[in-house]
């Protein structure tokens, strides 16, 4: 078969790659997708989108075990697990589906196998034996990452899962461990714990959620705890031995050593990038800690090849890959005014009960810069709307240059905040100050006044607290 030619060839139909040759179709590029499983990639079909359909339903049956609250009354409520899993499944094979018809929409080929770079400006797409040749003068590798193991806790699809049985798990376990205490492992934590599991959670550093501030991380351990959750800090797993139907770990930490015995195991300790077979070897491509390097624009050392989403590093997140993709192609398309990515106004979403929401630096890290800062705290309970919703545990805490009124970092835990930081997003986007956050008319009643507040509260005008 003869060579298949395009301007833009993608490998990886994720968030960032198929977004990414959308864009370049848009801008009148040939453009086309290698996808070796399925188009939407994780985040679709195995991360964000069905990961948060389960989280609804347990919220869900959190609300039926307390309908007193609301003046409501029901017997017995409980749920069938297996439609529970298939409605998560149905809805990540909607969305899959729906970038297949995007994909049409704007004339992009799709090439179904696994790709991989055979020299300048070529890459080769292998499938059932067959190959297929395609060549572009652009290339944007796009491959995304996958669970990292650890040697001892490999998931074995039975007693130790990765997110990918934790998703569609036969049977609720009465007893789980989740080792790691990042997004992925707070929302599985967060989602068992509120389907009646006894869930222990594990941290290697000294609290959980690293990477958030600490008083949120603070925040969201007691409120956690108060739900039932045990969870340890400053600890690791040893070991761990299988038995027919259960697994006993051996949790060092603190000086102290302790069994638990568990139904399953969920790890979820990290992810490395997807950089094997896929034709590095003899480029200029580097990798680093299993990902490769490339600047704000994508641009990798090989002339030709970029790189964007989880293969290039933290933050794993898919907005921040689409994100990369677009300014990718625009740049390649000589676009004026394209801006390399600022990681800095890339906000980060756990959506676990009670949600977790953050964007910029945290407190102690904007402090390290050498930042003087004024800080501004609200409390949920201190809102009408929270209270009115039966939502009143929550804060919103706010970090700004005490010189300048930059926003540093706004950081939120409560309910909706994965829907309202976008509002502290734009700010920083658009380089504002406290001074014109506070002159902002907040909707009443919202829970979005709490924003407003902890802005006022940092320049010691709070209203209502």
């Amino acid at each position: 078969m003869p060579d298949q030619n395009f301007d833009l060839l993608v490998l990886g139909g994720g968030p960032g790659g198929y977004v990414a040759a959308i864009r370049a179709a848009q801008l009148g590029m040939k453009a086309a997708v290698v996808e070796r499983e399925n188009l939407g990639g994780i985040c679709l079909n195995w991360g964000c989108i069905p990961t948060k359909a389960l989280l609804r339903t347990s919220e869900i049956n959190h609300l039926l075990h307390h309908l007193g609250e609301y003046g409501f009354a029901a017997d017995n409520p409980r749920f069938d697990l297996a439609k529970v899993v298939k409605r998560s499944r149905a809805v990540a094979k909607q969305l899959s589906s729906g970038v297949a018809h995007l994909l049409r929409k704007n004339k992009v080929a799709v090439f179904d196998g696994a790709g991989r770079l055979a020299g300048s400006g070529a890459l080769v797409v292998e499938k059932d034996g067959k190959s297929t040749s395609l060549k572009a003068k652009h290339i944007i590798l796009a491959t995304g990452a996958r669970a990292r193991q650890l040697p001892g806790l490999e998931a074995d699809g039975k007693l130790i899962w990765s997110y990918r049985e934790a998703m569609v798990p036969p049977s609720l376990p009465k007893r789980l461990l989740v080792v790691g205490s990042g997004a992925i492992g707070i929302e599985f934590a967060s989602f068992f714990l509120n389907m009646g599991a006894e869930v222990t959670v594990v941290e290697m550093l000294d609290r959980i959620l690293p990477v958030e501030d600490e008083e949120i991380s603070a925040f969201a351990q007691k409120a956690f705890e108060r739900q039932g959750m045990r969870i340890v800090t400053g600890a690791t797993v040893k070991n761990v031995r299988k038995g027919a139907d259960a697994v006993t770990a051996t949790i060092e930490g603190g000086g102290k050593t302790q069994e638990l015995t568990v139904d399953r195991v969920i790890s979820a300790v990290g992810i490395v990038g997807n950089v094997e077979g896929i034709g590095l070897e003899g480029t200029k491509v580097k990798v680093e800690r299993t990902h490769v390097l490339a600047d704000g624009l994508g641009r990798t050392g090989e002339p030709g090849v970029y790189s964007i989403g989880d293969v290039v590093g933290p933050p794993w997140l898919a907005h921040k890959a689409s994100h990369e993709g677009v300014v990718c192609v625009e740049a390649i398309a000589g676009l004026p005014d394209v801006h390399p990515t600022d990681l800095g106004n890339i906000p980060g979403c756990t959506y676990c009960r009670p949600q977790i929401a953050s964007v910029g630096l945290t407190e102690a890290r904007a402090r390290e810069n050498g930042r003087e800062v004024r800080v501004g705290r609200f409390p949920f309970i201190a809102n009408g709307k929270a209270i009115a919703m039966g939502e009143p545990e929550g804060m919103v805490k706010t970090v700004f240059d005490a010189k300048t009124g930059e926003l540093l970092g706004a950081h939120m835990i409560g309910a909706e905040v994965t829907e309202m930081i976008q509002g502290y997003v734009i700010a920083r986007t658009l380089e504002t100050t406290e001074a014109e956050l506070i002159r902002t008319v907040f909707p009443h009643p919202t829970i979005s006044e709490t924003m407003h507040e902890a802005v006022l509260d940092a320049y010691g005008r709070v209203i209502h607290f």
